[in-house]
């Protein structure tokens, strides 16, 4: 029988690290300091310090990344924020969560991402709606930066406070500037399966503003003001466990050398497969760190051709099957446009295996059971 190739290889990784991560797991377990121990605020000032930022939150996951962020500009009931159409749920959710209305955007083709040319039209749909436009979240999607040079001056000239949703894309650059630092407030993910990934669920918010800062650590523990039980506003509880950080901080020590081996993971697949079907581009002033590494199949032959490689062991995914606007809990929130490239990319897009310690060999046989299914 074939062996099955892992989507994302953890365990290759873990043994990497296997020394250094019971030293560190022991150390937490041993001091008894399960929930707000010293290695958490020791995993805020060294993710801070990675990307540039003055201030790292930590919190429990992304999601409530997202919703702390909203929570924090006092977003709510009768405001608008514009999100794209193409994206995890998590995105609109959170802005649900609040009360606030979602109002999806196309994306680009090109890179998959928010189509800051389409934020005017989404403006104009809150006012039409009778809502108050308040913010935009730009989701980097598959761990490539969206243009924020452009989605910040939109913002600046309309009044939006920008948010960038950096789930997919912690330790990407943008023309010289990494995530973190590019957006007035950026929120992550540290689901396992994400690039800078941990043993359970985790999340944080980065930001130069003190004073942001300030309410978003106050927000992830009850709202708590100058001690727990002195609750200065309504918050929510929210907190990365002492063992998740321990082991994040562990990672974050290899986290450039990874990114680095994913350039070359990305570039190998993307010098075999080029000319045969549409494979994922990179700005030359970017670099991606590969949350995902995303094909586009056209002519309906996606599902026939992840069958096919199913069929030989060879696992795909699909990110994502159903555009925001068309699913279930979400058709009854306006939209701009026609959501053409969003719905078409949900058609044909696959993604195939993608992590730091896919080697040569195994790639050329992910390679080669997709050209032959071809």
């Amino acid at each position: 029988m074939t062996e099955a190739i892992p989507f994302i290889d953890l365990g290759a990784q873990r043994k990497r690290i296997a020394s250094v991560l019971d030293v560190a797991i022991d150390r937490v377990l041993d001091s008894g300091a399960y929930i707000n121990g010293p290695d958490v605020a020791t995993f805020e000032v060294k993710l801070a310090a990675f990307c540039g930022a003055r201030f790292a939150i930590s919190c429990g996951n992304g999601t409530d990344a997202l919703q702390l962020a909203l929570m924090a500009k006092g977003i709510g009931p009768g405001d608008a924020v514009l999100v794209p159409d193409f994206t995890f749920t998590a995105t609109a959710e959170a802005v649900a969560l609040v009360g606030a209305t979602p109002v999806f955007i196309d994306v680009q083709p090109a890179d998959f991402n928010i189509n800051a040319g389409s934020l005017e039209g989404g403006v104009q749909v809150a006012k039409a709606k009778a809502l108050k436009p308040r913010a935009v979240i730009a989701v980097d999607l598959f761990g490539l930066s969206a243009d924020y040079d452009e989605l910040n001056a939109f913002c600046d000239a309309n009044g939006l406070f920008l948010i960038a949703d950096a789930a997919q894309s912690f330790g990407a650059t943008f023309r010289g500037r990494k995530v973190g630092t590019l957006a007035p407030l950026t929120t992550t993910s540290f689901f396992p399966a994400k690039p800078l990934g941990c043993y359970g669920d985790g999340g944080a918010l980065l930001t130069d503003d003190a004073e942001l800062a300030a309410v978003l650590k106050s927000l992830r523990g009850h709202g708590q003001g100058t001690d727990k039980y002195d609750n200065v506003r309504i918050g929510m509880n929210s907190r990365l466990d002492t063992l998740q950080a321990a082991i994040l901080s562990c990672k974050l020590d290899i986290f450039a050398d990874e990114i680095g081996k994913r350039q070359a993971v990305a570039a190998r697949y993307t010098e075999a497969l080029g000319n045969r079907v549409v494979t994922p581009t990179v700005p030359s002033d970017s670099i991606s760190v590969w949350a995902q590494y995303t094909l586009r199949i056209p002519g309906g032959r996606r599902d026939e051709v992840a069958a096919k490689l199913k069929a030989v062991s060879v696992p795909t995914a699909v990110y994502y099957r159903t555009p925001l606007h068309r699913q279930s809990a979400y058709r009854h929130f306006p939209g701009e446009g026609g959501f053409t490239v969003s719905q078409q990319l949900s058609e044909e897009v696959l993604s195939l295996p993608m992590h730091s310690y896919l080697d040569h060999g195994v790639q050329d046989r992910i390679v080669d059971a997709l050209v032959r299914a071809l």
